[in-house]
Parts: C-alpha cells; sequence; structure tokens
C-alpha cells in the first residue's frame, strides 16, 4: 500500500513537473515570437522610412524639373509677345501711313468733287439753254415734245407687240391646231361610230282611219282609259292612219306606243284590255332598260356598276338629243374618252367610266329639279363613285370646277362626239336663233361695224372699224367676243372668231 501511495505522488509530481514546464515553454515561445514581431515592425519602419526618403528625393527632383520647364516656356513666351507686340508696332505705323495717304486722297476728292460740281452747274446751266433755244425753234414746250414723243413710241410699241401677239398666237395655235386634230382625228378613226338614223319617235301608224274612231270609244271612252292609265296624251288629228303619243317622260311615251300598236294589232280596245296591255309592256319595257343599261356598259368597257345605275342608265335608250340617242351618245363618248386617255397617259378606267355616265341625269331630269349635270352628279354620289368621275359628270358643261385631267378628256370627248358629221340634226328655228345670237354678242361690242355667221355657225367674222380700233384691240376684241360665246351660248363643238381690221387711203388726181 505504501508503495501504491508513492506511485501516486510520484505521478502527481510527475503531472506538475510536466505542468511547470510546459508553462515555462509556452512562455519561451511567446518571448521568442514577441521579439520576432517587434524585429518585423522595426525592419518595417526602417524601410518605409527609406522609401520615403527616396519618394521625398523624387517629387524634389521632379519638382525641380517642371519648374525648369516652366521657365522654359515663360521665356519662350516673353519672346513670342515681343516678337508679336514688335509685329504690331509695325502694323501701327503702316496704318498711320495708310491713315495719312486716305486723308490726303480724300482732300484731293473734294477737291475735284468741287470741280466736278461746278463743271455740273456749267452743263446744266448749257441744257437748259439748249432747251430753251430747242423749245422757241420747235415751237413747243419740253411737255408737249415730250407728249408727242411718248405718243409716238407707244404707237411704234403697240404696233410691235401686236405683230408679237399675233405671230405667237398664230404659231400656237397653228401647232396646237395639228396635234389636236391628230389625236381628235385618230379617235374618231378607232371609234367609228355610225350616223345618227334611229329616233325614238311617238307616232302609231293605223291600218285604216276606222281604226281612229274604236281607239277614241264611245264618248271618248277608251281614249280617256288609255291616257290615265298610261300617263300620256294621245293626240288623234287629220294624219292620215297615224296618231301621236305625247309625254315628257320618254319610258313611259315608249311603253304607251307599245302598248297602243299591240291594242291596234289585236282589235280588242276597252278599259280591262287597255290595262293588261299596258301592264305588260311596262314589264317588258323595264326589262328592255335593265339590257340595254347592262349592254352599254359592256360595250363601253365598264365594269363593276351597280344595278341601280345601269338601270338609270338604260333609261337613256329612249332619250334623244338633237336626234342623238343619248345612251348610244354615252357609249361613244365613252369609247372616245378612253382613247384620247390612252394618248395623253390619263386614267383610262376613269375617263371611259365618266363618259359613260356623263348625261345620266338627262334620264331622270324632267321629274328632278336642276341640270342634268348636276342631277347625274348627285346620283353618281349617292352610289358612291369615284371622286373624279362625279367631278367629271358635275364639270362637263362647266357648271363646277374642273378638277382633273379626266374631267377635262370627258368634256372633249362629249363634244366630239356631239359635234362630229352626222351625230346630230337641227331644226331650222333652233339653227335661226344661234346664228342671230353670234351676230348680236358680236355687233354689241365698241368698235364693231358688222358681223356675219358663216359655216352653218361655226365661223363668224367680224369687220371693226379702223379708225376706232387699232390691231392690239383686233386681237383683244377677238379674245372677248370668243369668252362671251362661250358663257352666253350652247353650241357643238367649236365656233372660230375672225375679226378683220382694213385701213384704206383714197385719193384722186385733178
Amino acid at each position: 500500500m505504501d508503495t501504491t501511495i508513492l506511485m501516486i505522488i510520484t505521478g502527481f509530481v510527475a503531472l506538475a513537473a510536466g505542468a511547470a514546464g510546459g508553462y515555462f515553454y509556452k512562455q519561451n515561445q511567446h518571448r521568442k515570437t514577441q521579439e520576432f514581431t517587434e524585429g518585423k515592425v522595426k525592419q518595417v519602419l526602417a524601410d518605409a522610412q527609406k522609401r520615403a526618403k527616396e519618394i521625398e528625393v523624387a517629387a524634389k527632383d521632379k519638382a525641380i524639373a517642371m519648374r525648369q520647364e516652366a521657365d522654359t516656356e515663360i521665356e519662350r513666351r516673353r519672346t513670342e509677345l515681343r516678337r508679336e507686340d514688335d509685329r504690331l508696332q509695325r502694323r501701327r505705323i503702316e496704318l498711320d501711313k495708310i491713315i495719312e495717304r486716305i486723308e490726303k486722297r480724300e482732300q484731293l476728292l473734294n477737291k475735284r468733287q468741287s470741280q466736278v460740281d461746278r463743271r455740273a452747274n456749267e452743263i446744266d446751266k448749257l441744257h437748259a439753254d439748249q432747251l430753251q433755244k430747242l423749245e422757241e425753234v420747235a415751237a413747243m414746250s419740253r411737255e408737249e415734245a415730250r407728249s408727242v414723243l411718248l405718243e409716238e413710241v407707244e404707237k411704234e410699241a403697240r404696233s410691235d407687240m401686236a405683230r408679237v401677239i399675233r405671230q405667237i398666237e398664230a404659231e400656237a395655235k397653228e401647232e396646237g391646231d395639228r396635234r389636236a386634230r391628230d389625236l381628235i382625228a385618230l379617235a374618231i378613226q378607232r371609234v367609228a361610230s355610225e350616223h345618227v338614223s334611229e329616233t325614238t319617235t311617238s307616232t302609231v301608224p293605223l291600218p285604216s282611219e276606222d281604226m281612229k274612231g274604236r281607239i277614241i270609244g264611245r264618248n271618248g271612252r277608251n281614249i280617256r282609259a288609255f291616257e290615265q292609265a298610261a300617263g300620256v296624251d294621245v293626240i288623234v288629228d287629220d294624219t292620215p292612219e297615224a296618231v301621236t303619243v305625247s309625254c315628257f317622260d320618254p319610258v313611259r311615251r315608249e311603253v304607251a306606243r307599245r302598248a297602243l300598236a299591240k291594242l291596234i294589232l289585236d282589235g280588242r280596245i276597252h278599259p280591262a284590255h287597255i290595262e293588261k296591255i299596258l301592264k305588260k309592256e311596262q314589264d317588258e319595257v323595264e326589262q328592255s332598260i335593265v339590257e340595254a343599261g347592262e349592254q352599254a356598259a359592256y360595250d363601253a368597257g365598264v365594269p363593276g356598276l351597280s344595278p341601280e345605275i345601269l338601270k338609270i342608265l338604260g333609261r337613256l335608250k329612249y332619250r334623244t338629243s338633237y336626234g342623238q340617242n343619248q345612251l348610244h351618245h354615252a357609249v361613244e363618248t365613252a369609247r372616245l374618252a378612253s382613247v384620247i386617255a390612252a394618248e395623253l397617259g390619263a386614267d383610262i378606267e376613269i375617263s371611259k367610266m365618266g363618259g359613260l355616265l356623263h348625261d345620266l341625269g338627262k334620264a331622270i331630269d324632267h321629274n328632278v329639279e336642276g341640270t342634268h349635270a348636276g342631277i347625274g352628279a348627285d346620283l353618281a354620289r349617292r352610289y358612291r363613285l369615284h371622286p373624279k368621275v362625279i367631278n367629271a359628270i358635275a364639270s362637263h358643261h362647266h357648271e363646277v370646277e374642273q378638277e382633273s385631267v379626266e374631267a377635262i378628256i370627258v368634256e372633249s370627248a362629249d363634244a366630239i362626239s356631239g359635234a362630229r358629221p352626222g351625230a346630230r340634226r337641227e331644226s331650222l328655228e333652233d339653227y335661226i336663233k344661234r346664228i342671230k345670237a353670234l351676230e348680236e354678242i358680236a355687233n354689241s361690242f365698241k368698235g364693231v361695224r358688222e358681223s356675219f355667221a358663216l359655216q352653218a355657225g361655226r365661223e363668224v367674222r367680224i369687220v371693226v372699224k379702223p379708225e376706232q380700233v387699232d390691231d392690239l384691240e383686233s386681237a383683244r376684241i377677238a379674245r372677248d367676243i370668243a369668252k362671251q360665246i362661250e358663257e352666253n351660248m350652247q353650241y357643238p363643238g367649236q365656233i372660230k372668231v375672225t375679226v378683220i381690221r382694213e385701213t384704206r387711203a383714197v385719193d384722186y388726181a385733178k
């Protein structure tokens, strides 16, 4: 047991010795680490002090170098400033010399100006003396001589101006007429329509004079029933074997004509049968109107029109103007417009449609107030046609302003179709009225002695008084008369206005 206690004691002693040794070892290591750290710090401080000294030395050297460069630059600038100052000094001296020379020149100029003024005064005095002498010699004042000279110069200038105007107008007219003739001839040749030979008639032939009594009926019963149902007037007069159907509406007149012809052929003329035949013929005419409108659109090459437009267009089949069938005229105008548009590079489709529909208002103008151009434009606007087509319809008689070249083409094609040989017939009464109106317009101008309408009203020649109208005034009168004819008259084609001024010198040998 003593041994065990001894071992325990020995163990405690050893443990205490180990702990003491470890403590002293740790203290020793700590001391060494601290000494190493202090040495490192001292080394770093020494290196930093050394680096700082090196940087300080380098900074001083750089500052010295920059100071030297600055001194050098300052010296260079001072040198340049001295040179510039010297140059400015020289320029100042030169400017002083120039100013001195200018002052001397101004003095010289003033002296010369005084001399010039004296000479000018002398010249003015001499001029006044000369004018006074000329006035004494010419026996007229300065103003009188000036007015005489101005009159002579004005007369000569007006003569030259009139000659130039005539020359320019002649050249322009010759070239314009040549090109227009070529274009119109080409268009007419390509369209090549037939002459007017068909007209809508309102005369119904009878097989015998006895048929008039059957048409009238007992106490006029049949004719009254027919007129009331058809909306027309039936004229039974002394015309042998014929009766006349009269009505403002060409469609109603055509229905009545067909129905009366059927009744005469059938022989049964009484109120009940009259209404039946009229209803049947009304349906047939309506169908023919639709077919005529569709055929006209096909012939003119204008697709896509609404059925309502085609139906209104077909009514022109029974409308004539100066003997010219209006539906044929519309198709011909569309063809002519397409040819002219193709030659001029305009819109062909717009021109064709405008030409076909330009007289659309004539189909209903007896039922609606307004001109046929305005009515047709309203119809086209209602069915939403192209704005250029609407303007072409509305402006083909210059009731509104033309807004496109296609509108002008439609107007030209309309005039060509109506004015070509054989297109229309004109009554003697209308012809005489037109001739008188031409001569009255020409005679209304001041200085006109007499006027003559020639070539069936296609030309008017005006003889003026030479003592009242000079050459320039003659050209102006011709233009004014042509303009007034355009504004106040309706006529096919064009009218040539020729003003003739003749001066005669007469003397007698005794």
